[in-house]
């Protein structure tokens, strides 16, 4: 158990935000103080699950109270702003995914972080699922040799449920920014930071290629993409593609002294399995039942505890990758 626990403070208690409240409430390792949202119904079932807490009405009074840190789960447009409005109050900041809608917003809320020395996370849960644990461990023994292609794909039979989803304005993106981005956070995390020489992609809304990533969100993407000079990368990612399952995600890695994937299995959003390849055959090296969906919440608070407030370089992560986005969307 966790002795000084942080007071924290969640905006945003939709299904993703109650998810991460609830999650961290199971853990037991923060005080939740606060909550805020402005459907009162999210606000009051999220109370059953924190019948501590305090509703307030906006992110300002929420932050100017006595708390450690803000969790936001709020629509993709607000994350910037209010990471950065937390922060300058002091507060530690763990934003859902996007946090920003292109590499600038990112780059200013990780410098004002710094800046502050406030600890700054973001939802990216695929990294704490077991899964991608057991990949990144064969990734960093060196035992694949030399790693020349990487596969990446997340496609989601389904699309958003949201209008402002499909306001380039609002969201920054499609599939990309909702989906794509866990790969693309993945590829920066799994090579530390890897420099970037070329990336070539293709959107499409409905069957058509965009011609303006300012007027229309995509509902299909590839891109092809050359890191550290040597390692071809191939990416997918989609809503409402007709793929024959709910989903398909994949992490796949190839060197020459063979490969390791990470696969959902059956179409599924939460089972994966994860294996090493070897020539002809493969060895499981991770399998499903894991409850990871909150992982990353929970790492957040508990570095919090564990550490306090300070800002973890880590962070810069978030920059590289939301630079990749911009780059698979050609902005300038």
């Amino acid at each position: 158990m966790v002795e000084n626990k942080p007071k924290l403070g969640f905006i945003g208690v939709g299904w993703i935000g109650r998810n991460r409240l609830q999650a961290i409430a199971n853990e037991n390792i923060a005080n939740i103080k606060v909550i805020s949202d402005p459907n009162q119904q999210f606000a009051e079932e999220a109370l059953l699950l924190a019948p501590q807490a305090e509703v307030m009405p906006s992110l300002q009074e929420m932050i100017t109270s006595d708390l450690d840190g803000v969790i936001i789960a709020t629509p993709s447009a607000l994350h910037a702003s209010q990471s950065i409005e937390a922060i300058h109050e002091g507060k530690a900041v763990f934003c859902q995914k996007p946090l920003g809608r292109n590499a600038e917003e990112v780059r200013n809320v990780v410098q004002a972080a710094q800046d502050k020395n406030v600890l700054l996370g973001v939802d990216f849960s695929y990294r704490f699922t077991q899964g991608i644990q057991a990949l990144k461990q064969v990734l960093d023994s060196g035992e694949l040799g030399t790693i020349y292609g990487v596969n990446l794909v997340f496609h989601n039979a389904y699309g958003p449920d949201k209008p402002w989803y499909f306001d380039p304005k609002l969201a920054g993106g499609g599939c990309v920014m909702d989906l794509g981005v866990h790969l693309v956070d993945l590829l920066v995390w799994l090579f530390n930071n890897p420099e970037v020489n070329e990336v070539n992609s293709q959107l499409f809304s409905k069957g058509k290629p965009i011609t303006n990533v300012e007027e229309q969100v995509e509902d299909y993407a590839v891109a092809q993409m050359l890191i550290n000079s040597s390692i071809a990368v191939q990416f997918a990612c989609s809503w409402n593609l007709p793929a024959g399952v709910d989903a398909v995600i994949e992490a796949s890695f190839y060197g020459t002294n063979g490969g390791v994937s990470f696969k959902n299995i059956n179409g599924s959003f939460y089972d994966f399995v994860t294996e090493r390849f070897y020539g002809t055959s493969r060895q499981a090296i991770s399998t499903p039942g894991d409850a990871w969906g909150g992982k990353a919440a929970i790492n957040w608070a508990e570095e919090l505890a564990a550490k306090g407030n300070q800002f973890n370089p880590e962070a810069h992560q978030y920059v590289k990758a939301a630079e990749i986005l911009d780059k698979i969307y050609n902005r300038k």
